[in-house]
């Protein structure tokens, strides 16, 4: 068993614990910010009871880090893809090595991938593009689908249900949208993500009245950090990066919304999560480096 250091920069007041273990279905633990402390930051993880991650491959080289963070510590899983962010740099060479990543055995998802309107920092063509090619290796790989969706609900419920006989299964991760949007999605039998979104006074309060319409066999839950770090945190955070100790506070607000306890929305989310990655049932209960 791991042997915990208090090396924690978590106040006492943000130090939580799960009263079940929890699977964080986005952390982004690849980006810069975790350069200096990702042991640090999975320990923490462990200490609050996130006992499994599943680090976001947005990219062919994010992909590749989070697949070697999955080789070097256990209860740690990828997802390759490529986000709709880049692309514009989908090549049939690029969807070759994306295909090969899904292989892998840590790899547990295709994506992140969909559709995102909102920025457009690919155009809507190259999105539906890239978008589609994935689709194609869903589908042949037979993994899960891990999508994004920002102000593209319509065209992306119609690319799905297309495509929805011949996909294993997907789940919007990072919902945000709408009544109506949630309920596409619902009907189509894809599973929600949420994360602290729901947490900001400003723009996630439209999503607390939705939450107790997701069947908890469809809803899991996330960081997606460094990003979205709850607004209503008891505390303030030095530095204000997200991370995945985090998650029982989230956990707690879901629950609340709801109208179930904080345990059943742990245990419920975790048994989804569990069977959707068809995480292996023999994983510790602890997300430990393999290699000390």
């Amino acid at each position: 068993m791991t042997t915990l250091r208090d090396n924690t920069p978590l106040p006492d007041t943000l130090r939580f614990q799960s009263p079940a273990p929890l699977v964080d279905i986005g952390a982004n633990l690849t980006h810069e910010s975790f350069q200096r402390d990702l042991p640090e930051v999975i320990e923490r993880a462990q200490a609050a009871n996130v006992t499994t991650l599943i680090v976001t491959g947005t990219d062919l080289l994010h992909a590749r880090q989070a697949v070697h963070l999955s080789e070097q510590y256990t209860g740690v899983f990828a997802t390759a893809g490529i986000h709709p962010h880049d692309a514009s740099q989908w090549t049939d060479d690029l969807g070759r090595q994306i295909a090969e990543l899904h292989q892998h055995p840590g790899v547990v998802a295709v994506g992140e991938c969909g559709l995102d309107f909102n920025r457009n920092f690919s155009t809507p063509q190259q999105q539906e593009h890239a978008f589609e090619a994935q689709l194609t290796l869903a589908a042949s790989s037979g993994l899960p689908l891990f999508l994004h969706e920002r102000d593209a609900g319509p065209r992306m419920r119609d690319m799905l249900q297309h495509w929805r006989g011949d996909i294993s299964d997907g789940v919007v991760h990072c919902f945000t949208a709408d009544k109506d949007t949630l309920y596409g999605y619902l009907d189509l039998d894809l599973h929600i993500g949420l994360t602290g979104w729901i947490c900001d006074e400003r723009r996630g309060q439209h999503l607390q009245p939705l939450i107790k319409d997701i069947p908890l066999d469809r809803l899991m839950v996330e960081t997606d950090c460094p990003y979205l770090l709850p607004r209503n945190l008891p505390a303030k955070l030095k530095g204000r990066r997200h991370e995945p100790a985090l998650l029982p506070w989230i956990v707690r607000e879901i629950a609340h919304w709801h109208g179930v306890s904080e345990a059943s929305l742990a245990t419920a989310s975790s048994a989804t999560a569990q069977r959707f990655f068809r995480l292996p049932s023999r994983v510790k209960q602890s997300a430990a480096a393999k290699h000390p």
